[in-house]
Parts: structure tokens; C-alpha cells; sequence
């Protein structure tokens, strides 16, 4: 599809603000009113399309593909948001460790237990570690305070949260990521501590660097698009 546009502005719009092309409203994929809650947000969805070329480049439109996410499919189901959610606390990445004897196990404790520890502390939980991978129950009270605290959230930090949980198996990586001053890289790169410790032992493959950057793309992005929501 070719460039159809010529101005691209902000303009304020009740809850917020919103992006017009030549005067006139974008509307989400699904029809909606593309409203977003600061102009932080705004601004840079109007960046996407103003750095569009003469042929529209869909794959561009990553913060547009989040706040219409977050509009369309986040906001009118919460609560089927939070549930999609909740598995990546149930068997979070992050409590299941190699065996004590082995190195792995002391890296893991090094990227891991700071992490985890900050979220117990910050949300008043325990969560259960296992070395292996066998299934470990998580307290159910845990698990009732951390479904609380994502029902307290809106739908751009969910569609945030949706977006990242996936990538790292970890809700406590995901909620570390929206925090302010987070480090994406790093915390990404606690999450994938066991993918790339393979790779220091027997090497990476083109395909595997690839599928990892690309992954690591998708964490920055959803981590700034829920930074510039609530900036």
C-alpha cells in the first residue's frame, strides 16, 4: 500500500490524546478510537508514521500492533487477560533451577534469586524453587496477590505484560520490565540464562542469534510502549 497521508499530528482526545493524519482520527484495527492515555505515547505513534516511506511497511507499526492490542483485545477482557497471565507465575522460569552441583545452578542463583526475591518482598509473597523441571506448586496465596495486582492494572501495561511473559516464561521478569529504570537487556537476558549458556558451551547457530534478537526486539519494545502509556 502506498503513502496516503502528508501531515501527521498529535491532538488531545477524552481520556487522552490520539494520532490524525491530515486532520482526520486513527482508529484501531478493530474499529475502535485509538485513544492512548499520555501524549508520551502519542507522540511516538505519530514517529511510526511519520517515518513511513512512499510503501507502507505494516511491520513498522510495532507501538501502533501494541495500543490497538491493548484497545481492542486487552481492555474488554481483562479477565481473561489476567488468566492468560497467571500460568507464567505458576511455573515461572526463574524457580526452576539445575541441580546444585552443576554451574548452571550458579548463574542461575546470580541472575535469578535477586529477581525473585525483589518481587517477593515488593508483593508480599513466597514462591516455591525446584531444581529440575518438575512441576512445583506455587502458594495459592501467592498466586491470589499476583492475580490481584495485574487486575489493578490498565490495558497497556497488560498488553505490555501479555506481550513479554511469553517470551521470557517468567511473570516475574515480565512485571520487573515495566518497571522505571529497567534494564530490558539485562532482564532479558536472566530469563534466557540457560539458552545462552548452551550457546557459550557449543556455539550459536544463524538461525538461534536470529530468533534471539528478535525475541529480545519484541521485550524492548513492549517494555517502552508501557513506559511511554504511563509517562
Amino acid at each position: 500500500m502506498k503513502r496516503f497521508w502528508k501531515e501527521v499530528a498529535v491532538a488531545e482526545a477524552e481520556p487522552g490524546f490520539r494520532v490524525t493524519l491530515d486532520g482526520r482520527p486513527i482508529r484501531t484495527q478493530g474499529g475502535a478510537a485509538q485513544i492512548v492515555p499520555s501524549r508520551a505515547l502519542a507522540e511516538a505513534l505519530a514517529e511510526e508514521w511519520r517515518a513511513q516511506g512512499e510503501e507502507i511497511d505494516a511491520s513498522a507499526f510495532v507501538l501502533r500492533d501494541l495500543t490497538d492490542f491493548a484497545i481492542d483485545k486487552v481492555a474488554p477482557d481483562v479477565a481473561g487477560t489476567v488468566s492468560a497471565l497467571m500460568p507464567f507465575a505458576e511455573t515461572d522460569t526463574l524457580c526452576y533451577r539445575a541441580d546444585p552441583d552443576e554451574p548452571l545452578f550458579r548463574r542461575q542463583e546470580e541472575l535469578w534469586e535477586p529477581l525473585l526475591a525483589a518481587s517477593e518482598a515488593r508483593h508480599g509473597i513466597r514462591l516455591e524453587r525446584a531444581s529440575g523441571v518438575i512441576h512445583r506448586k506455587q502458594p495459592e496465596q501467592s498466586l491470589r496477590k499476583l492475580a490481584a495486582h495485574l487486575e489493578g492494572q490498565d490495558a497497556f501495561a497488560l498488553a505490555a505484560l501479555r506481550t513479554v511473559a511469553p517470551l521470557t516464561a517468567s511473570l516475574t521478569v515480565a512485571l520487573a520490565a515495566l518497571d522505571d529504570g529497567a534494564d530490558p537487556q539485562a532482564l532479558f537476558a536472566a530469563a534466557n540464562a540457560e539458552e545462552d549458556w548452551q550457546a557459550e558451551l557449543w556455539g550459536w547457530d544463524l538461525q538461534a542469534e536470529h530468533d534471539r534478537a528478535a525475541r529480545l526486539a519484541a521485550f524492548e519494545a513492549a517494555a517502552r510502549f508501557a513506559l511511554l502509556a504511563r509517562d
